[in-house]
């Protein structure tokens, strides 16, 4: 094996981040009891899948920062970017196939498809004035949503879960998924860089038709919606640029429009965990919810 997989892996892996996939995933299968015992290779494909799909990303987006770190590809180069996040989607398969659970591996193949399909949309989407609030909803769906999906809805098989069971989890890691993205991406005009680990209006200058950008052109006067389009995939747009953008979001309220909507979302995830038993895993999963929308303020 290459000594680029497994330094490149570990340089990503050990950066930090909230870990929050797997912890769903083990969390799941916990809260049923019972199962296979396959929970941890579960959340640990799911983990390595989520790490994959930051690297490729990262190259894709030209980021240089990824959790407060220069991001790997700055580093180690593009291509060994996309090659060890193509590594790790192949250690992912590989712990699930241990498992011999035909039936979640087949949910986290159909995740993995989904994920990289939502990638290609919101590139074809990049800088396209004409993105609608449907569009974008179909992008964070599968590029982010569908993880979170699949890594409860594994977690509730491995752990034994009924039919009943197994479809709360589902829709509960959905809405979380909806909502967590839309936290996210109010966090990339309102969060500190430090606190955020990318370059604050990163969004922007990628030109990605985010629902707060979305939402102003809707709406915005034609001198703020002139600023707002010389901005949008301008690599180069400094802070004052960014400042400008975000008061313009402000005066129109979208980023908080946008969290009314992450919140409906958390609400409707923590919903959906009515239908199980009162427990405390219960409530911490409900607490996770809370936790990821309450980023934002």
């Amino acid at each position: 094996m290459s000594k680029w997989c497994p330094s490149l892996a570990r340089y990503l892996i050990d950066s930090g981040g909230k870990r929050l996939r797997p912890m769903l995933t083990v969390a799941s299968a916990a809260l049923f009891g019972g199962g296979s015992g396959s929970a941890i290779n579960f959340a640990a494909a799911v983990e390595f899948m989520h790490n994959a799909t930051l690297l490729h990303d990262d190259v894709v987006d030209d980021s240089d920062m990824r959790r407060g770190r220069p991001a790997a590809r700055m580093i180690w180069g593009n291509q060994a970017s996309v090659l060890v996040g193509d590594f790790l989607l192949g250690q992912a398969f590989m712990m699930m196939v241990e498992t011999r659970d035909i039936d979640a591996l087949g949910v986290l193949a159909a995740a993995a498809a989904a994920m990289a399909e939502g990638e290609v949309l919101q590139l074809a989407k990049t800088g396209d004035l004409s993105t609608t609030a449907e569009d974008y909803a179909a992008v964070i769906r599968a590029k982010t949503a569908t993880l979170f999906e699949s890594a409860c809805e594994v977690g509730a098989m491995a752990g034994g879960a009924d039919s009943s069971g197994r479809r709360a989890l589902k829709t509960y890691g959905l809405e979380l998924g909806n909502a967590f993205q839309l936290v996210d991406d109010v966090l990339d005009y309102r969060g500190a860089a430090d606190t955020i680990g990318k370059n604050r209006g990163d969004d922007l200058r990628e030109g990605k038709m985010t629902l707060p950008v979305i939402l102003a052109l809707a709406g915005a006067s034609k001198a703020d919606k002139e600023i707002i389009t010389a901005a949008l995939g301008d690599a180069e747009a400094s802070a004052a640029t960014v400042e400008r953008v975000v008061e313009i979001l402000e005066r129109h309220d979208t980023l908080a429009r946008t969290l009314d909507q992450a919140r409906a979302h958390a609400n409707a995830a923590v919903a959906a965990l009515g239908v199980l038993p009162v427990s405390a895993l219960r409530d911490l999963l409900a607490d996770v919810v809370r936790f990821s929308v309450s980023r934002a303020y």
